[in-house]
């Protein structure tokens, strides 16, 4: 049976949570702000920028309604900026990103996932194409290639960064 556009992103969105979630599940606030000799940023950063990203997008950008970190005041709570997910911050300032309660943070996460899945179930595939969104500091773009490109794809990326550091922390990475 073929499968839609929209059934496949949301689909492999769903999926790539998964990922996101086994990556760091059973990871301490120690070993998730833990940042590799080599540079990089932590897999905390990484993990808090991908899903803040994913909440400004689906929520911010294509439904114009407040963000569940805004919503949630998790920006308070966890004393971490209130608008900003990473784009464009210094090395000093990524490195300020940390966790101190993890299981605080996997309940945030779950409400973006939430909210992104019950906005992709109750959109018409048709508005992929139609609507375009702006998303700083990338510009206009089709919802589709929000949604895939900025969404789907960089999602993909921070799994991997995540799986790093997992293994120079000899966590190891993920098995599929």
């Amino acid at each position: 049976m073929a499968r839609t556009a929209h059934e496949i992103l949301r689909t492999s969105l769903k999926s790539m949570h998964d990922l996101l979630d086994k990556a760091v599940e059973g990871m301490t606030a120690e070993q998730l702000n833990f940042r590799p000799q080599e540079g990089g940023v932590s897999a905390f950063f990484s993990l808090w920028h991908y899903v803040r990203t994913e909440d400004n997008i689906i929520n911010w950008v294509a439904q114009q309604k407040p963000t569940v970190w805004l919503e949630g005041n998790y920006h308070e709570y966890f004393g971490l900026p209130r608008t900003s997910q990473g784009t464009g911050m210094t090395e000093e300032e990524a490195n300020a990103i940390r966790i101190s309660d993890v299981a605080k943070w996997h309940e945030y996460q779950q409400k973006v996932w939430e909210a992104t899945d019950r906005y992709l179930a109750g959109m018409s595939p048709e508005e992929f194409d139609q609507r375009t969104v702006t998303i700083k500091p990338l510009g206009e773009m089709s919802l589709w290639d929000g949604i895939y490109g900025v969404c789907l794809s960089h999602g993909y990326r921070h799994v991997g960064e995540i799986e790093y550091v997992r293994g120079v922390q000899g966590l190891g990475g993920l098995t599929i």
